[in-house]
């Protein structure tokens, strides 16, 4: 048996930014193992990029998603993009964008079938099944709920696989619908593999682009919180619907910037 044991925080030689690590998910301050990094944040490292990875690429669950839309009291419509399967969806994002001729029919035969709502929802699984998997039944219910109680109309959620933002406003177009409120899986970072994204338009229709949308992002337990992403979301509704737009024009004032602001709390650079 060895008398003298290696002492592991003897090899690892500190950095004076590993105070910082508190503030942010961001990869500073490892310190170094002579001119490599320890094996501990390596090991770290890789994981994260492996879990940012398999957001990519693990298929969506849709069978458990409906599930849970149901439990929430929503009913699910099963909807696909033009893109057939993930390799197609990540080589072409245009067919990412608009649904399939099967998809296209079954909504103009919902629409012939019922009358026009004033809001849709839409999940679509984007570039994390992770984050939508996790976040996007509940997110839905208490978006649902706050439409519900300003006494706005709402269609069936619509479920959208292989698809990206544009398509929730073919989707939207074809129910004739006021709003599209979309929810997608954002594109993961290493620290944020389940990041999911709102994006909210304002009479939805083919060809529009980011401008006419406004975004809510980062929904996640280290992000924003569904209670408060609904919140932010409302508050652009009925805006939207006060003013007759959504996109660069629409911009968010519901206070919570000036509420972080004004909190007290210094600058971390000053400490």
């Amino acid at each position: 048996m060895d008398k003298n044991p290696v002492d592991k925080h003897q090899i690892v030689t500190s950095n004076s930014w590993a105070s910082l690590r508190r503030h942010t998910d961001a990869r500073i301050g490892l310190g170094r193992s002579g001119i490599s990094q320890p094996t501990a944040p390596q090991l770290a490292f890789q994981q994260a990029h492996a879990r940012a990875r398999d957001a990519v690429h693990i298929p969506l669950d849709v069978k458990q998603l409906t599930s849970e839309l149901m439990a929430a009291g929503l009913q699910g419509l099963l909807l696909h993009s033009q893109a057939e399967d993930r390799a197609t969806y990540l080589q072409r994002p245009d067919k990412g964008r608009r649904l399939d001729a099967d998809s296209a029919s079954l909504l103009k035969q919902v629409r012939a079938q019922q009358p026009a709502s004033d809001a849709t929802i839409v999940i679509a699984d984007g570039l994390s099944s992770t984050a939508v998997q996790r976040h996007a039944a509940r997110v839905a219910a208490e978006v649902d709920q706050r439409l519900a109680a300003e006494g706005l109309t709402r269609s069936s959620v619509c479920i959208v696989q292989q698809g990206r933002v544009a398509v929730g406003d073919e989707v939207g177009e074809l129910l004739d619908s006021r709003v599209v409120i979309l929810l997608v899986g954002e594109r993961p970072g290493l620290s944020s593999p389940d990041s999911l994204g709102i994006y909210y338009t304002y009479n939805p229709r083919v060809g529009l682009t980011d401008a006419a949308r406004n975004c809510i992002s980062n929904i996640r337990p280290a992000g924003i919180s569904p209670q408060d992403a609904a919140e932010r979301l409302l508050w652009l509704v009925r805006e939207s619907l006060r003013r007759k737009l959504s996109g660069v024009e629409l911009k968010d004032e519901s206070g919570d910037a000036e509420a972080l602001e004004g909190d007290g709390r210094r600058n971390f650079l000053l400490e």
